[in-house]
């Protein structure tokens, strides 16, 4: 295997704590809005775009063809944003107990880091605040509004190599606690596919998903990087 020289994390449950936080919102709004939904259905697009999972109980529950569709879905959307803000501050942010360490450790051997979220970009501007990561704890980040389709689609994991100049997939890792953030890594050809459990989806789930490694949490994960 090439070197490693890019790893690209998910945020919620793989570095950042999931507290159930972002489902219990999203639920909440949605069903606030009158569209009911099952919790196999909210598993289903955990790490996935939240603006394209509104998309699709919208559309699911007023037909793919309602003039109004667009409107629901601007109006849910928001609102989602505006409940998970406010839970954020009331509740606060915590990463996962290892992940600033194991991100120190990529970078002290010339390893580039960066995050992927299915939040647009004020929500994830929000959680690195929330944390204190800057520039010097995260080499970039890209949000769900920056590419055209968010996971299992692999852009994002693209667009970070974009932006940390990573020419070779066959040198990227990828790492995420849910089937679509394994299936993204998948569709991107990366060389390390790593599912931690710690956050949505459980071992029996993500054994069954395109991954190279289980692990507890990213905490684990200098044990299979070769320095670049």
């Amino acid at each position: 295997m090439s070197a490693i020289e890019l790893v690209v994390f998910d945020i919620g449950g793989t570095t950042m704590v999931d507290n159930g936080q972002v489902p219990r919102a999203f639920e909440e709004v949605v069903q606030r809005h009158g569209i009911p939904m099952s919790p196999d259905e909210i598993a289903r697009w955990r790490g996935a775009s939240k603006r394209e999972a509104v998309a699709y109980f919208v559309r699911r529950h007023y037909g793919s063809d309602d003039a109004q569709n667009a409107a629901r879905m601007a109006q849910i959307y928001g609102d989602f944003k505006d409940h998970l803000r406010g839970t954020f501050k009331r509740e606060g942010v915590q990463a996962i107990a290892g992940a600033r360490a194991t991100l120190d450790w990529l970078h002290a051997r010339g390893i580039r880091c960066t995050l992927t979220s299915g939040f647009d970009r004020d929500i994830v501007q929000l959680i690195l605040e929330a944390l204190g990561w800057d520039a010097q704890v995260i080499d970039a980040t890209v949000a769900g509004d920056e590419v055209r389709q968010g996971r299992p689609a692999p852009y994002m994991i693209h667009r970070s190599m974009e932006a940390c100049g990573v020419l070779a997939v066959q040198a990227v890792a990828n790492v995420g606690d849910t089937v679509l953030d394994m299936e993204a890594g998948r569709n991107a050809g990366v060389a390390l596919n790593v599912a931690v459990l710690s956050g949505a989806h459980k071992r029996d789930r993500l054994a069954q998903s395109p991954h190279t490694h289980i692990f507890d949490s990213v905490a684990d994960l200098p044990g299979i990087i070769p320095a670049a």
